[in-house]
């Protein structure tokens, strides 16, 4: 108690006891050496302490301080001896185990829903600018029952700093983009099904006519034009007519026909932010280095659909949905104890939206399953059409899981992994440049930290962190358990949250916080990662391969707090350096 109300650490009060227990040895030992050399005078052996004279012929004396031998002494002596050197073992082991001096702290509480509401004032806005919200998730997270709500403002769907009345606006704004993007999936869909057609229709009947159809083939609509076609208010019911009304927030039959119908009525201003925020991040039309010579990822297992120098073709769209559908049927169900409801779908629910999203080969799965793939994959062609220069990367579906299993709105959820896209969208670019800069910052942190491992990757030529490249493309979503991936997810999100809104270090440190919000935490966890192993790195791998084997066997043996806090420290250490 005294030791933790004094501001030292475990480590250090283990250290602080051993040492104490050693100096009462020491003294122990020295009071039965003189207790054998100064026996007393009535028999009892007596121990000198102190002398002195007091003058005068007949008073001189010595005062003499005596102790009786007790057995006991000694054994409580010899027993404290013992435990000084057991305490001094357990902590030299345990350093040894941690391999990582500073991984000492745990997580604390997590952001609860009573304080949530209580950070809100009348007009809806968050305190102080959401400075204690960001706090308080960065050091414990969010409680499952509240991440729905408290989500879109990480992933900026809603600023901080926004009202209720603000927020209320967006949503419905947000909303309608998201239908109309829907749309624009189901009008490309149908397309692609008439062009189908028509290809088989020019084989079986290649001596009739053939060339014409084959030229309406090639000629096939680009995507640009189809979003362009499907955004015109005279977009009839029939090309949506797939869309299966249910509960839940995935958009109906009903809600789309209400969108076209509005779609006219719409002042310049919403029309001008719809424009804005459907169109694709980056033009379709930029070409890229790369489009020359497309980077063949045939040795990984993350593959990027090839797309054309120019503009994005419906081909490529369905090149995208087929993989898609492969991906979502794939996707496993940890995430189902976190989503009671959507876990309790009925079948015929489920199997209804599947086949609204042309999903096929999901018998083998239960209903709850099938519906969160049909799910994956309704967004994931949204997404596609909005960042058509991204479009879809396997890989992207492990992101994606599990927002939809927290936020059962398709518009809340596609919206928050577009805000979640707008950093990880460089992990699935074909050039791989963002990966390559990701990965040299985990190398520089392993560097500026320990040189004494950094000269052991060099050795091994793995100085440059490709062991790390799964971490990196899908965020430890492979490393951690499901509920450890949202933690980290989150104060990630904090991280970033914070720096949207311009809350500085200062901030920061008026709080007591050492370390500043980063947009790179994620690569600190990283590197924070690899220094706990730095000593079985060390002395028992001799391989790049033999450090990747063992980077991806990590699943679920990581601890994500103390990863979190190492990598904290290292932000404090190394962020100025880097």
């Amino acid at each position: 108690m005294v030791l933790k109300s004094s501001g030292v650490t475990s480590c250090e009060g283990i250290t602080v006891i051993s040492r104490a227990l050693a100096v009462v040895t020491s003294a122990a030992l020295v009071l039965s050496l003189m207790h054998e050399i100064f026996p007393g005078g009535d028999g009892r052996r007596k121990i000198v302490i102190f002398a002195e004279a007091s003058g005068g012929s007949g008073g001189g004396g010595s005062g003499l301080l005596a102790s009786s031998s007790n057995v006991g002494i000694a054994i409580a002596v010899t027993a404290m001896a013992g435990l000084a050197l057991a305490a001094t073992l357990v902590y030299s082991s345990r350093r040894g185990s941690l391999k990582s001096p500073w991984s000492r702290r745990r997580r604390k509480h997590a952001l609860l829903a009573k304080q949530w509401k209580s950070l809100f004032d009348v007009d809806g806005k968050l305190s102080d600018g959401g400075i204690k919200f960001l706090k308080k998730i960065r050091t414990g997270g969010v409680e499952p029952s509240i991440r729905a709500e408290v989500w879109p403002f990480l992933l900026g769907m809603y600023d901080v700093k926004s009202s209720k009345k603000e927020r209320d606006t967006v949503k419905a704004q947000k909303r309608k983009k998201y239908v109309e993007l829907r749309k624009q999936c189901c009008q490309i869909s149908k397309r692609g099904e008439r062009s189908f057609k028509l290809k088989e229709s020019s084989e079986n009947n290649s001596n009739e006519d053939g060339g014409d159809n084959i030229s309406q083939v090639l000629d096939s609509p680009t995507l640009d034009e189809a979003s362009s076609a499907a955004s015109r208010p005279s977009v009839s019911a029939e090309l949506v007519e797939e869309e299966e009304e249910h509960d839940g927030g995935v958009i109906t039959n009903e809600d789309i026909s209400d969108e076209a119908e509005t779609d006219s009525s719409e002042d310049s201003d919403s029309s001008e932010d719809s424009s804005e925020d459907t169109k694709p991040l980056l033009g379709s039309t930029e070409t890229e280095d790369n489009n020359n010579n497309p980077y063949d990822r045939s040795d990984s297992t993350l593959k990027k659909p090839e797309t054309g120098p120019t503009s994005c073709k419906s081909e490529n769209f369905a090149t995208w949905q087929r993989i898609i559908r492969l991906d979502a049927v794939r996707a496993n169900s940890e995430w189902i104890v976190y989503s009671p409801s959507q876990a309790a779908v009925s079948e015929a629910k489920a199997q209804q939206l599947a086949e609204s999203v042309g999903l096929k080969d999901f018998d083998h799965l239960e209903p709850c399953r099938i519906y969160h793939a049909a799910r994956l994959v309704a967004i994931l062609e949204a997404y596609a059409l909005y960042d058509t220069e991204i479009g879809y990367c396997q890989g992207m579906s492990d992101l994606l899981s599990p927002i939809i299993s927290v936020i059962e709105e398709d518009h809340v959820a596609f919206w928050c992994f577009v805000g979640f896209m707008r950093k990880a969208r460089h992990n699935f670019r074909l050039d791989e440049v963002g990966i390559r800069r990701q990965l040299n910052i985990v190398s520089k942190i392993i560097k500026g930290k320990d040189s004494h491992l950094y000269k052991h990757l060099e050795k091994l030529q793995a100085e440059d962190c490709f062991f790390v490249y799964r971490m990196v493309v899908v965020l430890f979503r492979r490393e951690l358990t499901f509920e450890q991936t949202l933690c980290l997810w989150e104060v990630m999100w904090a991280d970033q949250a914070a720096i949207r809104a311009g809350i500085v270090r200062s901030a920061w440190r008026r709080m007591r916080l050492r370390a500043p919000p980063t947009d790179d935490l994620l690569l600190y966890a990283i590197a924070a990662c690899v220094l706990q192993r730095r000593k079985m790195i060390i002395e028992n791998y001799s391989s790049m391969d033999e450090i990747m084997r063992e980077c991806n066997s990590m699943a679920g043996c990581l601890d994500v707090w103390k990863l979190l806090d190492d990598a904290h420290d290292l932000v404090v250490t190394l962020h100025d350096k880097i």
